[in-house]
């Protein structure tokens, strides 16, 4: 933030002048001003001074060049003694009274020293706001998948629909033949797609049918909705985290078992209810659960 602090003369005025604004007119008048001995401060919110009348071609109504009109005044302006050119500044406040003003005036970061700059555009040609580097694109990691599993997964995604749309299904698909997505997979979805991989991380990730970690052969989901908590579906989830040794959402050592609790399962009429893969097991007991985990295999 910088203070332009304005001299006075001998009866007390200030003898200098503050002008807001770079274009035709500013210029003008800050030539005008120095001229006439003032000491001009010419502000400018733009880099450079000059306005939008540099970017027309013809003027009305009289269809002068532009140019030709604006040239000659940049050059004085540039070059006059008494002007001091803020570009790239605001003016933030203005203080006290006539013939005694205080301005505060904000100039802006340039990233380049002007003192030292000679106007050849080096800066503008390099400027990584502009210009983004080119990097090049990162080899592809390999898929860690079996020839048999490829195969597979190429014909999980042949039976769709090459559309976006058909991701939800494709995954659907994966998820019921392994159980889970395996990292392999979603890339060979994203790459067969011709989609960006966080996109279908986005999808697989937002539903909870999806799971990005290895689960068991078996799931088994324990409704825990208002009907099935009444008729005691708590101790049934407690009964086969002891026989199981893991919490809800685990897996057991010998990936058999994954143990999940759900909020509905759609039979409150059978409430407490429990399924394991798509067996339904309604009006059950912690009991006959622990005791069905032997009809599935290992």
């Amino acid at each position: 933030m910088a203070t332009t602090e304005q001299a006075s003369t001998d009866n007390g005025k200030v003898g200098a002048v503050l002008v807001v604004g770079g274009g035709i007119a500013g210029m003008q008048a800050s030539l005008d001003l120095a001229e006439s001995g003032y000491r001009v401060y010419l502000v400018e919110k733009g880099p450079a001074i000059g306005g939008a009348m540099a970017q027309l071609d013809k003027t009305f109504p009289t269809n002068d060049c532009a140019m030709c009109t604006l040239a000659p005044r940049l050059v004085d302006c540039g070059r006059h003694p008494n002007i001091d050119k803020l570009t790239y500044s605001e003016v933030m406040g203005l203080e006290g009274g006539p013939g005694h003003f205080r301005v505060r005036v904000k100039k802006k970061a340039r990233s380049v020293d002007p003192d030292k700059c000679t106007g050849c555009g080096d800066c503008s040609a390099a400027c990584l706001v502009r210009n983004h580097p080119y990097l090049e694109p990162a080899e592809p990691e390999p898929l860690d998948l079996a020839p048999d599993q490829l195969e597979e997964l190429d014909r999980i995604i042949g039976q769709h629909e090459s559309e976006p749309s058909a991701i939800v299904p494709i995954l659907q698909d994966i998820n019921a033949k392994y159980n889970w997505l395996p990292q392999g997979a979603v890339r060979r979805v994203a790459d067969v797609m011709n989609l960006p991989l966080a996109r279908v991380l986005r999808i697989a990730t937002f539903y909870n049918m999806f799971s990005l970690e290895p689960r068991g052969k078996h799931i088994i989901r324990v409704c825990m909705g208002t009907a099935c908590h009444v008729k005691g579906a708590s101790r049934i989830l407690e009964s086969l985290e002891r026989e199981l040794k893991v919490t809800a959402g685990g897996t057991d050592e010998q990936m058999r078992f994954t143990l999940d609790a759900v909020r509905c399962l759609g039979c409150c009429g059978l409430a407490p209810v429990v399924m394991i893969n798509d067996d339904v097991y309604g009006n059950t007991t912690p009991e006959k659960m622990v005791g069905a985990l032997d009809s599935y295999p290992a």
